[in-house]
């Protein structure tokens, strides 16, 4: 369930409740046709646009809720693409909702299984809705807070076959056929939380719920989307939990309960980005992971590999090791293709030392550097400012500050690609 909206500013302009008494005017027909005919939303032209909506008589107020809407639907279409041309957001809702390429695999979870009907408990601005109903799923969106069940009432209007109202978890009676998706609320007064008892709800009640929408004491078909950083230790057992990396970015873990989640898979790694669809699974306790000298090559594990705790089956699977116990970088003899993992050329390892390190940057020309950095406490841009490798030459390098066999080490390698993976 997602908390009642914070007493804060959104963008710096409007207080929340200016905010919610504007948005009244894009929720009557005449707001909603204008702020469909709006240009695309840019910056440069937001003033000159505010200025002839006024000599029109708009109303200041309701002219702010039409450019507040403008530019959350830009911001917007990177999570929810053409569909974020007819969708109404909130900063907060749009902040937390799941972008549409992950709610659709979600959905793929659902569709497969054909329930009677998906409850979203939780449902925010119905992002996952969207994706569910898009597989032709019948949809009950719910949501506490009942301008954010408007809202999402709006977004879901393309689909006759999806709902949104308001309420609560606690008012939700199973029924037979349903299945479940929640979203509980991992923020309290803008503090994260990473307890999942913290939560609203709590996992442990969600579970409970799961046993009652299940059978002869199992799990009933639920799925719970967390917060990547969950304690392994909080997971049930006998229940799937996938950690999802889009471009390079962990977004969230999703537990999947009874026949949502696959025979024989605890955890697992799912990869979204240009290159497509990549999954690793895991059938319990990852193995433990051999420790190695610094090879030819070094590789930088997807973020959902290591949150996983799946770093051993990959390292298993493809011959390398880690640098050091505690340091998630992989090593080894030769160059390995893996969607998991991005791959340097090792040039030269470094005992860390700043003044050493400027004199090897100066001698080998290398101008252009791209900082890495893991088990180190010097962050990049402070090392950046110390080195000042502008002034060395047209060279490149990637440099990683991190531990070898205990000691603080920097590592100069290259990428086996000509360009490294952007982050969202």
């Amino acid at each position: 369930m997602h908390a009642p909206y914070c007493a804060r500013h959104y963008d710096g302009r409007v207080t929340q409740d200016a905010f919610l008494e504007n948005l009244q005017y894009v929720l009557q027909p005449e707001g909603w046709q204008l702020l469909n005919s709006l240009p695309p939303y840019s910056e440069d032209g937001a003033l000159a646009l505010n200025e002839k909506l006024r000599r029109e008589g708009h109303p200041a107020g309701a002219v702010a809720a039409l450019l507040t809407q403008s530019r959350l639907r830009a911001r917007a279409a990177d999570k929810f693409g053409e569909f974020a041309q007819r969708m109404l957001f909130t900063p907060d809702g749009l902040e937390q909702a799941t972008r549409l390429s992950v709610a659709a695999h979600h959905a793929q979870r659902y569709a497969a299984l054909s329930p009677q009907r998906v409850v979203d408990l939780g449902c925010g601005l119905g992002g996952d809705s969207l994706a569910f109903a898009g597989m032709g799923l019948n949809v009950l969106a719910i949501d506490r807070d009942p301008v954010t069940a408007s809202l999402a009432s709006i977004n879901l209007m393309p689909f006759p076959s999806a709902r949104a109202e308001a309420g609560d978890f606690h008012a939700y009676v199973p029924t037979t056929g349903d299945a479940l998706w929640l979203d509980p609320a991992r923020r309290e007064n803008g503090r994260r939380l990473y307890d999942p008892e913290e939560c609203s709800p709590p996992l442990s009640q969600v579970l409970e719920l799961a046993r009652r929408l299940g059978s002869d004491g199992a799990y009933g078909p639920v799925g719970v989307k967390l917060g990547p950083g969950i304690d392994h230790a909080a997971l049930p057992d006998d229940c799937e939990t996938q950690w999802v990396s889009v471009r390079g970015s962990v977004v969230e873990a999703a537990l999947w309960c009874g026949p949502l989640a696959r025979p024989g898979v605890r955890r697992s790694a799912l990869l979204l980005g240009p290159g497509g669809t990549h999954r690793l699974d895991g059938t319990g306790e990852d193995s433990e992971v051999p420790v190695g000298e610094v090879g030819p090559y070094l590789y930088e594990p997807d973020g959902a590999v290591i949150r996983s705790g799946l770093l051993g089956t990959l390292a298993a699977a493809l011959d390398l090791h880690v640098i050091d116990q505690s340091i998630a970088y992989l090593s080894g003899a030769a160059a390995q293709e893996s969607p998991f993992l991005t791959g340097y050329r090792v040039r030269d390892v470094l005992p860390f030392g700043v003044k050493a390190l400027k004199a090897y940057l100066r001698k080998e020309r290398i101008g252009n550097l791209v900082i890495k950095k893991r088990g180190a406490a010097l962050e990049p841009e402070q090392l950046r400012r110390m080195l000042r490798p502008a002034q060395n030459g047209d060279g490149r390098a990637t440099i990683f500050l991190t531990r070898v066999a205990g000691k603080h080490s920097v590592i100069v390698a290259e990428p086996l690609k000509n360009t490294e993976a952007e982050p969202l």
